[in-house]
């Protein structure tokens, strides 16, 4: 050809950008390397509770397996859960509103208890750290006295 590339040499080239795309992108993204550092969940904490749709589709769940006992797709179920929910009123919607609501109340008391709970801890765990140091030191006094005295013992 005359004074054209080859198709190697684009792909070689191209081959070669996209590389060094790549590795600059990972060195100037922030972000990315910050999702590696997440802080571990603790596992005591309440889970948040269900929105009025997850609360109307568990009862879906219930009355679509029974009339289509042979389905084994969780995607169908889904889809034809999604489809009723959005043909729904706000009439119809009103008692999984209501539960959702009286869920989200005892989640909100059960977090405010954790939330207590959790600080008092961080105090209790601090208070026990003190005991433990003092009831170190007295030990640490007990076992010199003993060795003193084994000495005593041995002359």
């Amino acid at each position: 050809m005359k004074g054209g590339k080859s198709k190697t040499e684009t792909k070689r080239a191209d081959s070669r950008l996209s590389v060094k795309s790549k590795a600059v992108g990972k060195d100037r993204n922030p972000k990315k390397s910050s999702k590696k550092e997440k802080a571990a969940k603790d596992p005591n904490k309440p889970k948040r509770p269900a929105s009025a749709f997850f609360v109307f589709m568990e009862e879906f769940r219930k009355q679509y397996k029974e009339k289509h006992p042979n389905n084994k797709s969780v995607s169908v179920v889904g889809k034809a859960g999604g489809d009723k929910w959005k043909a729904m009123s706000e009439a119809d919607k009103a008692p999984y509103v209501a539960k959702a609501e009286k869920r989200k109340a005892e989640y909100n008391k059960s977090l405010q208890a954790y939330n207590k709970r959790k600080a008092e801890g961080v105090d209790a765990a601090e208070d026990a750290e003190e005991s433990d140091k003092s009831k170190s030191e007295v030990n640490d006094d007990e076992e010199e006295d003993d060795e003193s005295g084994d000495e005593e013992d041995d002359e």
